[in-house]
Order: C-alpha cells, then structure tokens, then sequence
C-alpha cells in the first residue's frame, strides 16, 4: 500500500492537518440519523458583491469556504453535514489557486483513516468516500480506497433486500429516503470510476431506481422523503415535498452523471429524470431567486432557505452548462438564484438562512447556518463559475474517445496548445475542475481516464481567462546527479530508475555499466532529491528502497547491438540534456559515444520521456554507424537465481520477468516494442533479451517498465503482466482526439 501522506506527510498537508485537529473539537454522542438535529447562529451583517465576473464568483466562495473552516461544525467528520461540506470545498480546491482546502481535505481523510461512517449499510456514512475518491483520482494513494472498498465488497456480498418503507432501524440499511440518492450512489459511483469494477456500478444503478420507482411522483416529478410522506398534506392540501430532499436528489444526479459511463445504456434515463425535474423544479422558484423549505405550499413557509436553493443552482447550472437544459429558459433562473445565495453570505463570509438538520418542511431563525449548506453553496458556485468563464472566452473543445474494451487510467492526451502563447489550462468537461497539464512545445498534456469505449470532453482554455489556476501536482522528475558520480536519475508518481554517468569511471570500485537500474517506490511523490541527500537509499524507511542489482547487466531494459550470438554493449552515457520537467511528463536526453559491434563502430542518441501515472519510460533510440544496413538491437532485462515468472509475446511485441522474491518483495521488469520489429527473443550475459530490427539514423522506440510487489499496484505477476499487455494494447489503438474550437 502507498503511504505517501501517511508516514511522510507533506508539509501543507501537516499544516493542515494540525489546523484541522486543533479547531475539530470531538463530538460526544452518536450520530445524528438522516437530516435531523438544529445549528445556532448570529446576526447576520451586509452581504457581499453578488457580481458575476469569474474573479467575483471565486472571491466569495473563499470567502463562505474560509469561514466554513475557520468555524467547523463538531460532529464526527465522517457524518453526512460534514460530508457534504467536503463536496463543496473540493469543488472549490479544483479552481481555486489556493492549497488550503484539498489540504484541509487530505488533512481530514488522513484523521479518518481513510473510512467511511460507523454504520456500513447506511447511506449517509458513505458520502465521506466521495472526496476520498477525489482526492485518489488527483494523487492515486491505493490507502485512499482501501477501508471503503472492504466495506463496500462486504455489502456485495451480504446484500440487504429489505422493503424501502421507511421504518427504523432496518430502513436505513436501504436507500428508503431521498437523502441517500445525494449521500451513497455518487460514492459507489466514483469508486467503479477509479477502479473499473461495474459491481460497484451496477449496485448504484439498481438501488438507484429501486428507490427513485417507490419514492418518484412520476405526476409531480418530485420525490417524497421517505413512505411517511405519502399520504400527508400541506397546510393548503397538496402533497409535501421538502425542498432540500429534492435538492439532495438533484443534486445526486449531478454527481450521477459526472462519473456514470457517457456511453453506459442508464445514462439516458438519469438525464431523462434530471430534466423532469428541473422542468419543474424551475416553476417553483419565488420571486427572490430561492426556493422555499416546502416546494407546494410557500406560502406557509415564506423563509428563504438556502441549502435547498443552492442544491436547486447547482443542478440547474450544470444542465445549462452541459446542454441538457435550455439555456434561455434556465439561465436567467440560475443567475438569479446565484445572486440571492450571495446576498446571503455574510461581510464575514458566513452563510445564513440554511434550514437545521431535518426531515420536512419546518420553520427556522433566519441566522441559521450550518456546513452543509456551505457546501451546497460552493457547488453552485463552481458551476455558476464555470459558465461565467466560458462566456467570457472561446473554449477550445477536445473530445477523447477510448477505442479500447477495457478502461484507460490516468492516460496523457497530446492537444494543441492555445494559438496565443499564453499560460494554457484544461477544464474538465463534466466538472469544472481544472486539470493537471503542461505544455511541451505547441503540445498540450493533461491525464484523462475512460471507460471502455467512453468518450469525454474537455475545454482548453488560456489561463488569464481563469480567476486563479490550482497549484500544479508535480508527478514527474529527471536531474542530472553530479554529487552521486554522475549518475542521472528520474522518477513518475510510480516508479524511478537511474543510469551511471562518466564520473563513475575514474572509481576503481564500482561495477561500470550502461544497465538501467530501478529504485521501487511506496509513495506517490517525488524522492529523487530526498534519497540521494539522505544517502540511504538501500534500506526502505517507509517510501521504498534501490534492491535492485544491476551489475554488469543490461538491468531493466538497457540495450545493447546482438551479432554472431554476442552482446555488445556501450559504456556509460557521455553526455545529458533535460527538455521537460514535470509535472506530468519528464523528457531527458543522454548519448553514448561509439563502442565496437564486431567490428563496426555504433553510437547512440537516447531521448527518454516519463508519464504521471505510469510504471514505464519511452525510449527513443537513434543510432549512428559507420556501416550500412540494419541493427539488430538487444534490450534487456537482468536474470535472477531462483523462481522467477518470464513471459513473452511475440505478436504483442513484449517480455515480461516477475523475479524470484526477496526479502523487501518482488521487482517485475517489463520491455514492450510496437511496431512488429520483434524478431525473436534469448539469453545471453545473465540477461533475457528481446531482440528487433533498427536502422541507422531512424528513431527506433521501446518502453520499459518496472513494478514492485509492496507498492500496492502489483499484487503478483498477473496483475503486473496484465498492466504490460495492456500498455501494448494501448500503443496499438492509441487514444482518439478530436479538437474543435467554438464560442
């Protein structure tokens, strides 16, 4: 398991962490079930702007999400007010260029350990695992899914089939209120969409419609709040329907749709119910821009009430912004709404007029408050955010589609950068969260993942069309190491390696060689710099350790020239140029000066590039000769003593080595070259080679790749070997990217 946050926190997140233990008083008592309990409040003070300009926008959720941390509820921080708080500062931790709140997020997930609620069934303890799953998706800690994905493959299978009428405690093992629709379905969701398991789908889904076909007015298209709403009535005679009960629907339904498959057959029903919904949702909207705690009869409860209203925005906003909603009927709403929700932040940054805790329609104090409004709120403003962006701009469109019947996790996609020469960002499609990217030349990165056959949109924008850009997580790195013999090192979020440099040569005592060495990681940052200052690279305190012996072999896809059943090797690369940094790709240059081949003289240019995300390095070799006609190249991979699992595949163009274990685990060792020029593979020097046809002054391109048993990737060989096939497999029917701009 990764243990990056765990055993050497970052010093933001210690920051945050301390900040949040210190102003998180513990909570006595249990649980509060559902939407039920009260908040006190003071007076409130003189609203802020309610400008709609992106830098207005983001000032005052800063402002609301500042206050919101600076007075943090007390319940337990898996409790669903607090989780729901988690939703709204994580959407604002995805355009915000402040650190805080994903540090404050990482700070509460570390506090947690990472688990959900005491109850395992109830929906309302799940909700904490959305922002884990937000939070793996940005830095990929496996300890991140771990407690939730053992309690979830528990209720897989130990499931509950008990009836949806609402009668505790037996009830609330089942989505039998509307509540749940916001708090479990959008985990289970995520949690398929970072792990490829449809189980955790197809749960969602059904319950889902099991409780949206007992609960659904499909005449009202509003939902009860649970079977004991049936048969009441307002003071007026109609049906109650709770505002935030059906705001937590809606907005459920976003959250839905974020992460559900574009492709996936339920989609169409989802949207389908979104847009009943908001159809009427829109003709419930009062005078102020708000909704009212009793959606038929507001009369009777003529309070603003902004939790409600802000779940209503929120949704709203994102159908405008996806297209699933006209925008000239629902625009205007939703500006009006954003406008009366900002009327009601404080000078302080305080939210008023949220109704406490909950089951139905209730009079409250208008200075009431409480977290989960503010998360509310600052999920509207994301969205309120996003369309106040591109209308100001003219967003260039890149759709990517995954031709591929399996998932592709965190895969970079090569776009155009923006013509202008300025700072150039990528927003999300479904979400306004702004990507990790770079630019490499007129070349735009950013990771995507897709489900199978999937296709996603994504908008490039310049960055001054922003009102800030999110710190950028440095995933990748490369450095020439003088003060270590000049070796050269570099590093992904998965693994590192390092090659010998000249100054090696001048000390008797080392074994010289061009071999690629691999240092196994446990953590997601960056430990280059940390490990050759310490000096201790060969014992593992807590972040991985360098077990791997090179020697005079070719380690873990060094290459040599194979003639007459020899392998000829070069010395020690001569001389290294870096091209890119990070933060998601590493890009280096090494030569080697010639070395005899039999005979024939052969040098090498060697360009090395590294990917967030990715156990393996692309190699881009160019050789020189003084001869003509074809080389025939050697890449290899180290032989070990013992039992290893060696696996080849001709037709796919790769060897795979699960070495014998040792103490600190199993290293696995993998080359894969597309192309076809494989031609055939053998032994020789204490290496397995995997031989193939290059041409002199052609580029010729491999990828080798290393994992290590411990890391929590690569359990075994089967799981490395199934990453390797299916790297080959992305290689042969590479990502689609359409490009289009548009106003």
């Amino acid at each position: 398991m990764r243990l990056s946050h765990l055993l050497f926190p970052r010093p933001a997140v210690l920051f945050a962490l301390a900040m949040f233990l210190n102003v998180l008083p513990a909570r006595a008592g249990n649980a509060v079930q559902g939407d039920t309990g009260m908040t006190n409040s003071t007076v409130p003070a003189p609203a802020l702007s309610n400008g709609m300009e992106p830098n207005a926008i983001l000032k005052i959720m800063e402002r609301a999400a500042d206050w919101q941390l600076d007075n943090p509820s007390t319940r337990e921080l898996t409790h669903w007010s607090q989780g729901v708080g988690y939703n709204g500062f994580m959407a604002l931790a995805g355009i915000s260029g402040s650190p805080r709140y994903r540090s404050a997020m990482m700070a509460m997930g570390e506090a947690n350990q990472w688990k959900l609620g005491p109850s395992p069934y109830y929906a309302d303890d799940h909700i904490v695992g959305q922002t884990y799953i937000e939070l793996y998706e940005q830095l990929h800690e496996p300890k991140m899914l771990l407690p939730m994905r053992t309690q979830f493959e528990d209720i897989l299978t130990h499931p509950h089939d008990d009836a949806l009428e609402f009668k505790k405690p037996a009830s609330l093992e089942k989505w039998s209120w509307c509540d749940a629709l916001y708090m479990a379905p959008p985990a289970w969701i995520r949690l398929y969409a970072v792990t490829g398991d449809t189980r955790y789908l197809d749960f969602a889904i059904d319950n889902w419609w099991r409780t949206s076909d007992f609960l659904y007015d499909k005449k009202e298209h509003l939902f009860f709040r649970d079977s004991t709403y049936f048969n009441k009535q307002e003071a007026n005679g109609k049906n109650v329907y709770w505002g935030r009960g059906n705001g937590w629907v809606m907005g459920g339904l976003v959250r839905v749709l974020q992460y559900l498959p574009t492709n996936h057959p339920a989609r169409a029903r989802f949207e389908q119910q979104f847009k009943e919904m908001s159809a009427k949702i829109l003709t419930l909207q009062q005078d102020d821009g708000l909704w009212r705690a009793s959606l038929l009869d507001p009369a009777n409860y003529p309070k603003k009430e902004t939790s409600g209203s802000a779940l209503f925005a929120y949704a709203l906003t994102w159908g405008v912004n996806q297209g699933l909603l006209d925008r000239a009927t629902y625009e205007p709403a939703v500006r009006k709404a954003w406008i009366a929700l900002t009327e009601n932040i404080q000078s302080d940054g305080k939210l008023i007029h949220v109704q406490p805790i909950g089951a139905s329609p209730v009079q409250f104090d208008d200075n009431s408050t409480d977290v989960y409004g503010v998360g509310a709120f600052l999920l509207a403003g994301s969205e309120i955010y996003r369309m106040a962006v591109l209308e100001k701009s003219k967003p260039h469109w890149v759709t990517v589609t995954n031709p591929s019947d399996f998932r592709r996790a965190e895969e970079i996609v090569e776009a155009e950068a923006t013509p202008s020469g300025k700072p150039t960002v990528v927003m999300e499609g479904l979400t306004s969260r702004i990507l990790n990217s770079q630019v490499i030349g007129n070349k735009l990165l950013f990771q995507v993942s897709l489900a199978p056959g999937e296709t996603r949109r994504y908008i490039v924008l310049s960055a001054d069309q922003l009102a800030a850009v999110p710190p950028a997580d440095v995933k990748t790195f490369a450095r020439f190491v003088p003060e270590r013999l000049d070796d050269f090192a570099w590093e992904s979020d998965r693994i590192a390696h390092r090659v010998y440099g000249p100054a090696i040569l001048s000390d008797p005592t080392q074994e010289v060689s061009s071999g690629v060495d691999v240092w196994v990681k446990s953590v997601d940052i960056p430990i280059i710099n940390k490990w050759y200052k310490a000096d201790q690279y060969h014992v593992d305190h807590g972040e991985g350790l360098d077990f791997y012996h090179v020697g005079t072999t070719r380690g873990c896809g060094g290459l040599g020239i194979f003639k007459d059943d020899r392998l000829f090797s070069s010395s020690v690369y001569k001389t290294w140029k870096v091209f890119a940094n990070g933060p998601i790709r590493s890009v280096f240059e090494l030569t080697y000066d010639s070395w005899d081949v039999a005979g024939r003289k052969v040098s090498e240019t060697r360009r090395v590039s590294i990917d967030a995300g990715s156990n393996f390095s692309r190699v881009e070799s160019t050789f020189s000769s003084d001869a003509s006609g074809s080389l025939s190249v050697a890449i290899g991979i180290a032989k070990r003593k013992g039992d290893g699992h060696f696996t080849t595949d001709q037709a796919a163009g790769w060897m795979s080595y699960w070495q014998p274990e040792e103490t600190n685990g199993t290293i696995a060792c993998s080359v894969v070259i597309p192309g076809g020029t494989v031609t055939s593979f053998t032994q020789n020097e204490g290496n397995f080679l995997v031989l193939a046809k290059a041409k002199p002054g052609k580029q010729f391109v491999y990828y080798l790749g290393a994992g290590w048993s411990r890391s929590g990737d690569f359990p075994n060989a089967k799981s490395w070997e199934t990453n390797v096939r299916e790297l080959a497999l992305r290689l042969k029917s590479p990502l689609i990217v359409n490009e289009k701009s548009a106003h």
